[in-house]
């Protein structure tokens, strides 16, 4: 691959990561992206990289690709926030988080690290004590969450690439808001080693990229099994490049209706049915029990979170993130015979799910109810009702986090202004299915990742 994509063209490394820093300076102090910028450590890699082409060495195949990280991320040197202030005291990591490792690894230049909500427990990355970040297609909307930063850098052209974590929609909401594209792979694909924990039995972690083609080539550097990820699991590598571009042709696809109509605003039904007609869908099917799958993902991510911060929100209240820490105590004390009343119910909807795959190999939804949401708004009027904005926003995407199955957004543009994504939803381990479908909506004109002229 190196040689052929448009990343690995660049004819020096340091001229990309200078032009991404004067990018940034100029203009993430609207942003507010960024938490840490490691410049000295990309100059050192770009000028190390720049020498090996320069002697005619063989280059690894994401030489000129800059990337940033959320800052749950381990970057050895520096504290691993997780969007918390209670944790700027904490000793700094020793070593990067795998998937860091592996990015670098591969030639791709760490710019820094991203803002988020804090612990990863929301929707849209205002955070109270690291500031909101800003929407680079409009800075009085929302960036979406909680890989708000990951969303935001790629969008603003401040790198190629970013790592954000998905618990219940935190890649796919900001990629659908800021106009990137992303990838939730499937539970246990990739290792979370280095990382901070949120719910360890629905956290995922992957890519933002500002191509199919990026994402794709992002994605295979990072697969891979970790033994100090107990939940990922020995899979082999299954590099998803070489079918990128195999089309669509055989491809059994159906649109989600029902429950994902229900919660979709106009905008968000109509990026839905462009992708799903451009991808050739015969269908619009209903999922069974989406209702209830949501609840039980709320329970399962109220507990397990609760109960890891319990200490940290009652101890520390008055510094704890207003946004989150009501919601982390109160799942502290919910039953335990809830949470397996939830876990068997996640059993049954997988289930369920492996029968519906058995008739389609690729569903189409949309990503988010509406487009970005303007900075401190509460609420939102959705299918005749009046709902909590920050948790609704992951209406769509937390019963397919629910299930772990892997899912690539691609953004669409329905009104011009701002973009809505829709999910590629495809059976475990099949990204494949997934960024071959973003390719196509890229090659049909469909989907596009646009940088803004100047977010200054």
């Amino acid at each position: 691959m190196a040689g052929t994509e448009p990343w690995s063209l660049h004819p020096s490394a340091e001229t990309a990561v200078e032009r991404s820093l004067a990018r940034i300076a100029t203009e993430d102090g609207l942003i507010n992206s960024f938490t840490h910028l490691c410049a000295d450590r990309a100059r050192e890699q770009a000028r190390g990289l720049d020498r090996r082409r320069a002697q005619g060495e063989a280059l690894p195949p994401l030489v000129g690709v800059t990337f940033a990280v959320k800052n749950l991320f381990d970057v050895a040197g520096l504290t691993t926030l997780a969007g918390s202030a209670l944790e700027e005291g904490q000793p700094p990591a020793a070593r990067d988080a795998v998937l860091v490792q592996r990015l670098t690894r591969a030639g791709a230049i760490l710019l820094g690290t991203l803002n988020m909500d804090t612990y990863a427990y929301g929707f849209t990355t205002e955070n109270t004590h690291f500031g909101a970040t800003r929407n680079p297609h409009d800075p009085g909307r929302t960036c979406g969450g909680s890989s708000g930063g990951s969303g935001a850098a790629v969008a603003a052209g401040f790198v190629g690439m970013s790592l954000g974590s998905d618990t219940n929609g935190s890649i796919r909401v900001p990629a659908s808001l800021c106009g990137t594209f992303g990838l939730k792979p499937t539970y246990g694909r990739l290792p979370r080693t280095g990382t901070y924990p949120f719910v360890n039995s629905l956290d995922h972690v992957g890519p933002l990229a500002e191509s199919s083609a990026l994402l794709s080539a992002c994605y295979d550097v990072l697969q891979g099994h970790d033994g100090g990820d107990p939940g990922c699991l020995p899979r082999p590598i299954e590099p998803t490049v070489p079918t990128l571009h195999a089309g669509i042709a055989g491809l059994r696809v159906a649109r989600l209706g029902g429950y994902f109509d229900q919660y979709a605003g106009a905008e968000a039904r109509e990026a839905s049915r462009s992708a799903a007609e451009v991808l050739g869908a015969t269908a619009t099917i209903d999922l069974p029990e989406v209702h209830r799958a949501r609840a039980a993902a709320f329970l399962l991510t109220a507990t397990e979170g609760g109960s890891r911060h319990l200490e940290r929100a009652g101890g520390n209240y008055a510094r704890f993130e207003p946004h989150s820490r009501d919601r982390f105590l109160a799942g502290a004390i919910t039953p335990s015979a809830w949470y397996l009343q939830a876990q068997r119910l996640r059993s049954w909807f997988r289930a369920q799910l492996a029968a519906v795959f058995g008739d389609w190999d690729l569903l189409v939804a949309p990503a988010t109810p509406c487009g970005a949401t303007l900075l401190g708004e509460d609420w939102l009027d959705l299918g005749g009702e009046r709902l909590p904005l920050r948790p609704s926003m992951g209406m769509l995407t937390q019963p397919l986090s629910f299930a772990g199955l892997p899912v690539a957004v691609a953004p669409l543009w329905p009104g011009g202004a701002l973009p809505i994504g829709v999910q590629l939803i495809a059976p475990p381990w099949r990204e494949d299915l997934c960024l071959r479908a973003a390719a196509w909506l890229e090659r049909q004109g469909l989907a596009r990742c646009p940088r803004p002229e100047a977010v200054g």
